[in-house]
C-alpha cells in the first residue's frame, strides 16, 4: 500500500461528501489494475497524483456510492486525467483509508464530455 497524497476536506464537503480521512492510498491490487488496463500511465504520470487529489478541476458523480470521479487538466503540459476515488465512510473498518480505484490519462474530448453528461458535484473556480 502506497500513500499517494491527501484530499482537501473543504472541496469534498462542498461536493457533498462527509470525509472521515484526508490521506489517500493506492493498494497493490489497484496499482496492478492500473498497470494492466492503462499501460504506462502510472509510471509516466504518478507525479501528478498529489495535485489531482488536492486540487481537482472537477468532481463528478460516480456510478457507485461513496465514490468520486476527479478530473484534472494540467495546463502547462496540456494533459488531462481521470481518477476514481473510493472514500472512507462511517461503516468502513477503522483501518480503511480513501483509496484510488483507478487512474489514467484521458483525451480532451472525454474530459469535456463529462461536463455535458455527468452531474458535476464540484467545479474549481
Amino acid at each position: 500500500m502506497h500513500v499517494v497524497g491527501r484530499i482537501d476536506r473543504e472541496i469534498f464537503q462542498a461536493a457533498g461528501f462527509a470525509l472521515l480521512a484526508e490521506e489517500v492510498v493506492l493498494t497493490e491490487p489497484q496499482l496492478q489494475h492500473i498497470e494492466e488496463n492503462h499501460p504506462g500511465d502510472y509510471e509516466l504520470y504518478k507525479g501528478y497524483l498529489p495535485l489531482i487529489l488536492e486540487k481537482p478541476d472537477l468532481i463528478v458523480e460516480a456510478n457507485k456510492p461513496d465514490t468520486a470521479v476527479l478530473l484534472k487538466h494540467i495546463v502547462q503540459d496540456d494533459e488531462r486525467f481521470q481518477l476514481i476515488l473510493r472514500l472512507k465512510i462511517e461503516t468502513d473498518p477503522e483501518e480503511y483509508d480513501n483509496s484510488i480505484i483507478t487512474f489514467w490519462k484521458i483525451e480532451a474530448k472525454r474530459y469535456w464530455r463529462y461536463l455535458r453528461t455527468k452531474k458535476v458535484l464540484y467545479k474549481r473556480a
